[in-house]
């Protein structure tokens, strides 16, 4: 499993991932930049994901859902801020209604990504979730988004491994 550790620091409001790839920085961007990809580990696993809409340039959107595995399913959308190709994304990161539609009730968070080369030629990705409130960072992580985010990156290894062979 590629995640090397999680924190929740209430006092900046944020959560951060951080997983080392056998993989090149170059590579590990591309998880991102192809849909296709992104849909293999975007969610976690028993819960696919698809994105029919990825527009990934600065003021591009994401949408995509997720489908569970009694068929329920969560959507949700990103808009693209800031891309410095192939080390930094930054995002932010919201639910979308039934419609697909982004759904104003539900919390929107910022997600900086940082992708680095590590001395012995693996990348480093840290996800740093930033949130607008402590009652929105207790929301969203009460309901799942540190399981499901490191479930979901610890699928990330067998994607670049496939590539690489």
């Amino acid at each position: 499993m590629p995640v090397i550790g999680s924190e929740i620091d209430r006092e900046t409001l944020s959560l951060v991932v951080t997983t080392e790839l056998d993989a090149p920085v170059e590579r590990v961007w591309q998880l991102w930049a192809d849909p296709r990809q992104l849909e293999r580990w975007w969610g976690p696993p028993g819960w696919p994901a698809s994105f029919p809409l990825h527009d990934f340039v600065v003021g591009g959107e994401s949408r995509y859902r997720m489908t569970g595995p009694e068929g329920e399913i969560s959507a949700g959308w990103l808009r693209f801020m800031r891309l410095e190709a192939p080390h930094r994304i930054e995002l932010d990161d919201g639910f979308a209604g039934d419609d697909g539609e982004p759904n104003a009730d539900m919390p929107t968070t910022r997600m900086v990504v940082d992708i680095a080369p590590t001395p012995e030629g693996r990348a480093r990705m840290s996800l740093r979730t930033v949130f607008a409130s402590i009652d929105d960072l207790e929301q969203i992580t009460g309901m799942g988004m540190v399981e499901g985010m490191t479930a979901a990156m610890g699928q990330i290894d067998a994607i670049v491994a496939e590539r690489a062979a």
